[in-house]
């Protein structure tokens, strides 16, 4: 029997149900399904998983009241699985509190990716204030506030790195641009995205060996940004 952690899949399509459980119980993964929003929330709340795949289409509630309701009193990993592929779509499952966000038809290689960075996210609890984030030789001590490459301090401004810390304090995790500038600049300026596009070049040059092809500050076109710890 799987010994894996406990993955709830909560999806109405029997046939995808079917092949995501073959596919996570050959991965060593529990499994166990829902395909109702209503009968999701049950088994999170029952089974407690240590991650959710959701789809949004659900025939008796949409998808994203299903992220609301648990982030009322879960931190459980949720990765959306949606036909649904529009922006908005994607930005509002997010903003609701989904860690991830991968479009049907799907690689199975590119879901089991991103649920290992979901699960080291949740194991490895960076969000403690105290924590020291590695990432090859990349190296955030998030309590001193210091940023070193290959042993070098890098000197960051302060909006370079409160968005590195905001960034890898969830590695793995999709944060939108709303995300980011409400946090760095304010509400007023959740609109301003180009802020984003200067800021994240300057850190790119900074502490990526080859800005042009980031290793571990990856953009998700037209939602946001994610630090990739490995």
């Amino acid at each position: 029997m799987p010994n894996g952690p406990r993955i709830l899949i909560v999806d109405d399509e029997p046939q995808i149900r079917r092949f995501l459980r073959a596919s996570l119980q050959a991965h060593d993964y529990e499994v166990i399904e829902a395909d109702t929003g209503k009968e999701g929330v049950r088994q999170a709340t029952l089974q407690k998983p240590e991650l959710v795949i959701l789809d949004l289409g659900l025939p008796d509630t949409d998808g994203l009241e299903v992220i609301t309701g648990l982030r009322e009193w879960s931190k459980v990993p949720v990765i959306v699985l949606s036909v649904r592929s529009d922006e908005a779509d994607k930005i509002d499952a997010l903003d609701r509190g989904a860690n991830d966000y991968v479009t049907k038809p799907f690689s199975m290689g590119e879901l089991l990716a991103r649920m290992r960075a979901c699960l080291r996210q949740k194991a490895e609890d960076t969000a403690d204030a105290g924590a020291v984030i590695t990432a090859g030789d990349l190296v955030i001590d998030l309590a001193k506030r210091l940023v070193t490459v290959g042993g070098k301090q890098i000197r960051l401004s302060r909006k370079e790195y409160d968005l590195m810390r905001i960034l890898a304090s969830h590695p793995g995790k999709v944060i939108t641009h709303q995300q980011l500038l409400q946090e760095v600049w304010g509400q007023g300026y959740i609109e301003e995205t180009q802020y984003l596009r200067v800021y994240m070049g300057q850190l790119r040059q900074k502490l990526e060996q080859d800005p042009a092809a980031p290793k571990y500050l990856l953009t998700e076109p037209g939602v946001g940004y994610r630090f990739q710890a490995s």
